[in-house]
């Protein structure tokens, strides 16, 4: 009888887990500590000799145990050298140069500033008054340096608000006459950051002050130099301004406003300190002025981001308006504005607010009279941008269905499309292909990333389709996507992807 053999199979193990650290690598002051002294001096010296702003950072902590005049010596050395300075310095050594810049400001505030406050404000309005000359001779293309200096303003209002009410009042003083030479709005930044903490003594001989300060009218054949005057003009009343608003003085206001725009005094300002005096007459008067257009400004971060609104001004003095009529008991009016100005531009808050004066039961006819008026309104793509934030989806479906379309306008269609895929997805993927053909047909290489995301939604949207609800359908429609563009490969990468 064979004699039975049993055998054991070998058990693969696990492969063992690695150990992890028994403590953490990142600097820490526990971590830190464990080095030892003469390790951490020995780091710190090897780093002073590889990086010089650190090594202005080490030696001014040192000069601070001998005391702040050890430092403020050592501050001042480095201003002199940068306003003696005459050299220009190109984007290869920017990075460098400011960084040394940044060393003298650490130095100012972090080492000076808690052993003498008022010697660190002396070296900060010092290096700030050095700035038009640093900017003038540096390519600060990315604003790596300017930034410098507006952290030295920031920390200079901060220093500035923790003085004693004479302090605070003589050092607000210095700021005037550096106005005349403050070409960056430096100097105008740190007096508007300053001015809400400053005691009422103080406001009130800062105003002196400035009023001493601004320069003449200028005379309209000086060109370019009447522009600048007129520029330097406006900060220093903007300011006034600013100090009339905390005494409260509303005719102060109005004065310095007729003074700064004595063509277009800002009325929407105006109106709007009249309602809070309670002086509502005066107030609408003033809302409802002609008012002439001067100079538009917009910023850097509009610019940037699209964020630019030309009709802000208008609805912001509609709303003032509705505000004034509402508290003088004026509400049918207040009505017939909100109404009037949701009609122009279809604004959604101001219809809520429609919505809500009117009497129980009246509500629901009104909203259906909006969407009827939204869908008929002469600018399809602000209507289509109504209804999907109402939201109403089955009326933008029924819009997006009976007008062409301009995939170019994606600040609209994208967002219309992303609402509408949850109830409307035929009219979603109507939206996605505009999208997607724009995209391909015009070759921009930028978007082909959202071009790849749409073309997935839209084979998402596809099984929610009833059959022949979109000709051709998404097999074919992508098939002719591949023979028409077929030899953009980045973008069937990202679809890849």
């Amino acid at each position: 009888m064979a004699r039975k053999v049993e055998t054991k199979q070998a058990v693969a193990k696990p492969a063992a887990k690695p150990k992890r650290a028994s403590r953490k690598t990142a600097p820490s002051p526990e971590t830190l500590t464990e080095l030892g002294l003469e390790r951490l001096i020995r780091l710190v010296l090897d780093e002073t000799g590889r990086n010089p702003a650190f090594r202005k950072l080490v030696t001014a902590a040192v000069a601070g145990l001998q005391g702040p005049e050890a430092v403020a010596a050592l501050i001042d050395r480095r201003l002199t050298a940068l306003e003696r300075a005459a050299g220009y310095i190109d984007w290869q050594k920017r990075r460098a140069f400011a960084a040394d810049l940044d060393a003298t400001l650490t130095t100012v505030v972090a080492e000076l500033g808690p052993l003498d406050a008022r010697a660190a404000l002396d070296r900060l309005l010092r290096f700030l008054a050095a700035a038009p000359g640093v900017l003038a001779r540096v390519d600060d293309s990315n604003g790596q340096v300017h930034g410098v200096f507006e952290r030295a303003a920031e920390a200079a209002a901060a220093l500035g608000s923790g003085l004693d009410p004479a302090m605070a009042a003589a050092f607000a003083q210095r700021l005037v006459p550096m106005l005349a030479a403050d070409a960056y709005g430096l100097v105008e930044d740190l007096l508007y950051a300053l001015i809400p903490g400053l005691p009422e003594t103080a406001c009130t001989r800062l105003d002196a002050g400035l009023a001493e300060a601004v320069p003449p009218r200028p005379a309209k054949a000086d060109g370019t130099r009447a522009w600048e005057q007129q520029v330097a003009r406006g900060r220093i009343l903007r300011l006034r301004q600013m100090l009339a608003d905390r005494r409260g003085d509303v005719d102060a206001f109005i004065a310095l406003e007729r003074e700064a725009a004595p063509e277009h005094p800002e009325r929407t300002a105006i109106a709007e300190r009249l309602l809070g005096a309670g002086r509502l007459d005066e107030a609408l008067d003033w809302v409802r002025r002609p008012q002439k257009r001067g100079l538009v400004v917009v910023t850097r971060a509009q610019i940037v981001t699209g964020q630019f609104d030309p009709e802000a001004p208008d609805r912001d003095r509609i709303e003032l308006e509705i505000r004034i009529l509402d508290a003088l008991g004026r509400g049918a009016e207040a009505q017939a504005l909100r109404w009037g100005q949701f009609e122009r531009s279809l604004d959604a808050g101001m219809l809520r607010a429609h919505l809500a004066k009117l009497p129980d039961f009246e509500d629901e006819d009104a909203l259906e009279r909006a969407f009827a008026h939204a869908a008929a309104h002469p600018d399809p793509y602000r209507a289509l941008h109504f209804l999907t934030h109402w939201p109403k989806p089955d009326r933008a479906a029924r819009l997006v269905a009976e007008h062409t379309w301009d995939g170019g306008r994606y600040e609209i269609l994208v967002p219309a499309a992303e609402a509408l895929e949850a109830s409307e997805p035929l009219a979603a993927a109507r939206l996605y292909r505009l999208l997607v053909d724009d995209i391909l047909e015009r070759g921009r290489s930028a978007a082909y990333g959202h071009g790849a995301r749409h073309l997935a939604a839209l084979e998402a949207l596809d099984a929610r389709l009833d059959p022949g609800a979109l000709v051709p359908d998404h097999a074919a429609y992508r098939a002719g996507l591949r023979r028409t563009h077929g030899r953009k490969a980045v973008f069937w990468s990202q679809v890849r992807d």
